[in-house]
């Protein structure tokens, strides 16, 4: 604060020095105007002749002042000099609609053998009972500045001076006012700075001015999403650790066996296994980076566009439909011929398409169907179901948990494929049910249905007026 103080300092004074002129102007100005008014007085004009009738003892009073230098000047009509000093300028011609009426007196700054100089003057009429126009003569009183400007000066000097004394105080004031209200800041500044790199615990908000308890509150709510993020980044590497152990453990011993084996056919079962738990270890990072890459997507569809739902996910069952051969399953698609669209990113939804339907295939029996199906009712809706043995109730909030497996379940998988979903479904924007299959026809298999219900796209929901309804 204090530039602010020192740069209005000058704007101070130089306010104060206009206002003190002003000031000062005023007295001298109603001493001028009494003058002029005097003299007009003595302006006559008898039998056609202009006198003026000004004692000398009246001349030496107008011009008794022992500071400045008085001059007058009386002017008959056309311009005529008829007393006082002749070189005092005269007022500017002014068209008749603009002169001054006769006996207002007016105010100017002129300037007289290169002094400067306030001259009053008004018109005196000399024929103001006649009708033919009038016939005005000029009165002029005039002084230099030396009075005004040392009373100009002493009201500087009464005011100014006083500011030299106050000024330093109020520095001093402001400065200690400020460091002693921002001293709590700077020991929050050094407590912030002396923890650990590690500490990530709440700022205790009774240690900080009232003022700024919003601040660390809404520090405090960062430090607890980031420690929770850090959190989660540790369980997720500490887990995924531990997944990588089996099939590398895996992979290590079917070697070592395969090297110490002489016989043919017992070194192609062991390499045998050995691709098998590549395949596996393959199929865990790769889900591990898709995982990497959903939750690392930019946030509020900032990379998103305008997509058919559709053919999304009719490409998604084309690239499946071989592996379906292998499974011996029926992989179906159901959907309109009118496009669905939404706003996503059509290689996350593949993403999220291929998991499922991975998923779909490993659970399902052999001989069973997985249907993906696409409709619209109010919203755009995907479905993927299959006739494997269902997901019990008490096991659909725990199934999209990272690494998350169904006690008893015999199907390879390492846990994170519906991790996945709905990691992908969240940065959509769409809600991920679970439900048993209405279509299953056997009580051992209830099947599963895995619901992704989208927001509808501002522009479709402003022109629909009655969403047809949905077929499934």
């Amino acid at each position: 604060m204090l530039a602010p103080l020192l740069l209005l300092w000058p704007m101070s004074i130089a306010i104060t020095y206009l206002v003190a002129k002003s000031i000062a102007n005023q007295p001298f100005d109603h001493a001028l105007e009494d003058a002029v008014t005097v003299l007009s007085q003595q302006v006559r004009e008898v039998n056609g002749t202009v006198e003026h009738r000004l004692p000398g003892a009246a001349r030496d009073i107008l011009r008794a002042d022992d500071v400045d230098s008085v001059y007058f000047q009386i002017l008959g009509p056309r311009g005529r000099h008829l007393d006082g000093d002749r070189d005092l300028p005269r007022p500017d011609p002014k068209p008749d609609d603009d002169m001054v009426p006769p006996g207002v007196v007016s105010f100017r700054n002129a300037t007289l053998h290169g002094t400067p100089i306030r001259v009053a003057h008004a018109y005196v009429n000399l024929e103001e009972h006649r009708e033919r126009p009038p016939r005005l003569a000029l009165v002029q009183v005039a002084e230099t500045l030396e009075k005004r400007a040392r009373l100009a000066n002493e009201i500087i000097k009464g005011v100014i001076l006083p500011q030299f004394i106050i000024l330093p105080v109020v520095l001093a004031l402001v400065w200690f006012a400020l460091s002693r209200g921002l001293l709590p800041l700077a020991e929050l500044q050094e407590r912030i700075r002396a923890r650990p790199i590690d500490d990530l615990s709440p700022i205790a908000p009774n240690q900080v001015p009232e003022e700024i308890t919003p601040l660390v509150r809404s520090l405090n709510d960062m430090l607890a999403r980031l420690s929770q993020s850090i959190e989660m980044q540790k369980r997720f590497i500490a887990d995924a650790a531990h997944q990588m152990k089996t099939p590398l453990a895996g992979m290590r011993m079917q070697s070592e066996l395969a090297l110490r084996q002489t016989d043919q056919h017992e070194i192609h079962r062991s390499l045998e296994q050995l691709a098998k738990s590549s395949e596996a270890a393959t199929r865990l990072v790769n889900q591990l980076l898709a995982l990497a890459r959903a939750e690392n997507q930019p946030q509020a569809g900032t990379a998103f566009a305008s997509l058919d739902l559709a053919e999304v996910a009719r490409n998604a069952v084309r690239d499946w439909v071989p592996a379906s051969f292998n499974y011996r399953i029926d992989l179906g698609y159901e959907g309109p011929d009118a496009p669905v669209l939404i706003e996503g990113n059509a290689v996350m939804l593949r993403e999220l398409l291929s998991n499922l339907i991975d998923n779909a295939l490993r659970y399902t029996p052999q001989g069973g169907s997985v249907t993906v199906r696409v409709g619209e009712s109010a919203s755009p809706v995907l479905e993927v179901e299959d006739t494997g043995p269902g997901i019990p109730a008490a096991e659909r909030l725990h199934v999209f948990e990272r690494f998350y497996r169904i006690l008893g379940s015999s199907a390879e998988g390492s846990g994170l494929g519906l991790a996945i979903v709905r990691e992908i479904a969240q940065q959509h924007g769409a809600e991920v049910d679970v439900f048993s299959n209405p279509r299953a026809t056997q009580p051992k298999y209830p099947g599963s249905l895995f619901r992704l219900t989208f927001p509808v796209r501002p522009a479709q929901a402003a022109d629909e007026d009655e969403p047809p309804p949905y077929f499934g």
